[in-house]
């Protein structure tokens, strides 16, 4: 048994055989072959091998043709160990002794050679690694190229290990197969981890090698709340989490009687519930789980699905399908927030185009240099708010001249809707995202020009401690419980409330119940989560009063470090509802 330890970005726990996916998707989908199968898999062996080492060959000479010699011999090691009699005996003896197909015998070997470079301290002997996984990579291709499967036809259920998913790969995830993953990289609020906590899968990320530690169908265990990944796990651990696992499919319906409750703490205080949503069919999920509108409807995903730009009919479509699910209830479409680690085709967006995605042409600033594709949005919004009680909210607003450009966008779709006769809401509530530190400074002004505020805390931690929300290696850094990210959620909260102007948070801290309490106490009264989020939210909502909220927000902020914070969070939680912990 291995146990290793990652960041916990969805809660739950997962329980099934791996699929260890490589950047091609490639997955061994047969471990053993039978006795009179095996000197056909020991040929497979073979002819992979000859296929791989002439392929290398070939790209060493293309290389050392167009740029040197020493530029070419970085395929030495490559060819050094496709060679190599002893690595081919040690494929052949797997296949034969332990009855592997070849496809499996490739991946356990690979794997253990990767785990030995990165037990060695050397740098060079790490970077190895890389090597190791492209000689895997290779021989796979040769063996599985014509029996490739992708995660849409899974036949049984299993979890994903990967070094990375893209939203889109988790998005279209079949959930009743792939019960959780595990990532080498990502961070707490990598859009991956955010879209695997919006449609409940348990998930850990930033473990850096657990593709090189699970083959494909170890049995593994991932605990998404406590950030575990347990590969090959003992017959008493894998019983203990059997046991957990009911344990939590029963609280989950304890709390799924909260739904028609209100969100109303002991002394009466009420409080609004929202659901952050990624597709118009969330919609129903949302109200199911007790939402009493959808607070942030995320519209990439429109981008994201296809290589071609969507039409001003196609987003109009899947507004008008979320507007109808929620029956009056309240919407808030956020435009459109590509940029960053999420990438569309279907916009020729090319990462390696910019140094530092996170501060560069990203959300409201590639929208207002993008104007058609801005207006074709916005138009279809506006034609989509006679439908329903909607608000349309702009992203990543760093200071009042974006607002009021994008105001006067707003204001030309308007007029052209005006002139083609084509009705829609002329009072539209317009908000934003407040989720930068300049944007916090000017909320004062800020406010004075919108109707609604909503705390987008996942970029606002990213932008205030300097921390990239998606890198694995800093991870630890990243937490909502600093102190200067809380003084600025606190600073929103109340210039908004001091211009009459609404605030909301839909950042992850709003689904996260050690802040709950706290968030209270600082005088927040609408939150918009995950739906899997709410019940909990709810449950912890109905379990305080005001006054105790206010006194622990007076205390939480005359706190120094985000330790202090954390740890006084979570005896909060602890006392109020322990069965969560």
């Amino acid at each position: 048994m291995e146990v290793k330890k990652g960041i916990p970005v969805s809660p739950g726990v997962a329980i099934a055989p791996a699929v260890v996916l490589d950047a091609e998707e490639y997955r061994i989908t047969q471990r053993t072959a039978s006795p009179d199968e095996v000197p056909h898999e020991q040929e497979h062996v073979d002819l992979a091998l000859v296929a791989a080492r002439n392929e290398v060959e070939e790209l060493r000479d293309r290389t050392s043709e167009h740029f040197g010699r020493e530029t070419a011999a970085i395929f030495d090691f490559h060819l050094g160990v496709l060679n190599s009699e002893s690595f081919r005996q040690k494929l052949l003896d797997s296949v034969e002794k332990n009855s592997y197909t070849a496809a499996y015998a490739v991946s356990q070997i690979m794997h253990e050679y990767q785990r030995r470079f990165l037990d060695m301290r050397e740098p060079v002997f790490n970077d190895r690694v890389k090597d190791v996984y492209d000689i895997e990579k290779r021989l796979l291709r040769h063996l599985l190229g014509h029996i490739r499967e992708d995660l849409l036809h899974l036949s049984e259920p299993v979890v994903v290990i990967a070094h990375d998913l893209t939203p889109s790969q988790t998005a279209q995830l079949d959930r009743s197969k792939v019960l959780g993953f595990v990532t080498d990289a990502g961070g707490l609020t990598s859009h991956t981890a955010i879209l695997a906590r919006s449609v409940g899968i348990p998930a850990v990320v930033g473990l850096n090698d657990i593709t090189s530690t699970v083959s494909g169908g170890d049995l593994v265990i991932i605990d998404g709340t406590k950030g575990l990944v347990i590969c090959k796990p003992t017959e008493e651990t894998l019983e203990e989490y059997e046991e957990t696992g009911e344990r939590l499919i029963e609280f989950g319906h304890e709390l799924d009687e909260l739904r028609d409750l209100p969100a109303e703490t002991l002394d009466g205080e009420r409080v609004e519930l929202l659901g952050n949503i990624e597709f118009p069919h969330e919609v129903t999920t949302c109200l199911n789980r007790g939402a009493e509108g959808i607070g942030l409807y995320r519209t990439e995903f429109l981008y994201l699905r296809g290589e071609t730009e969507p039409t001003e009919a196609d987003h109009y479509e899947a507004y008008r399908d979320a507007i109808e699910a929620l029956g009056g209830r309240p919407i808030v479409i956020r435009t459109l927030d590509l940029g960053a680690d999420k990438y569309a085709q279907a916009l020729g967006e090319d990462p390696e185009r910019e140094r530092n995605p996170f501060l560069g042409l990203r959300s409201i600033r590639l929208c207002l240099a993008n104007v058609d594709i801005f207006k074709a949005q916005l138009r279809a919004i506006l034609r989509a708010s006679v439908l329903g009680h909607v608000s349309i909210m702009f992203p990543l607003i760093s200071k009042v001249m974006e607002l009021r450009q994008a105001k006067w966008l707003l204001a030309e779709a308007m007029e052209d809707l005006d002139e083609e006769g084509i009705e829609y809401r002329k009072d539209i509530r317009v908000g934003i995202m407040v989720e930068t530190p300049s944007a916090v400074a000017m909320s004062g002004t800020l406010a004075r020009e919108v109707d609604f505020f909503s705390i987008g805390t996942n970029d606002l931690i990213q932008y205030t401690l300097a921390v990239d929300r998606a890198n694995e290696r800093v991870a630890p850094l990243y937490t909502g419980a600093d102190p200067a990210v809380i003084r600025f959620v606190r600073d929103v909260i109340h210039r908004a409330k001091r211009q009459g102007v609404d605030c909301s948070l839909c950042g992850e801290m709003a689904g996260d119940p050690m802040f709950t309490p706290l968030l209270l106490g600082l005088g927040l009264r609408k939150f918009s989560m995950a739906p899997t989020d709410i019940p909990e939210i709810k449950q912890i909502i109905r379990r305080v009063t005001t006054n105790q909220t206010q006194k622990l927000a007076r205390r939480v902020l005359r706190m120094e470090s985000d330790r202090e914070i954390y740890n006084c969070l979570r005896d909060e939680m602890l006392r109020i509802l322990p069965e969560a912990m």
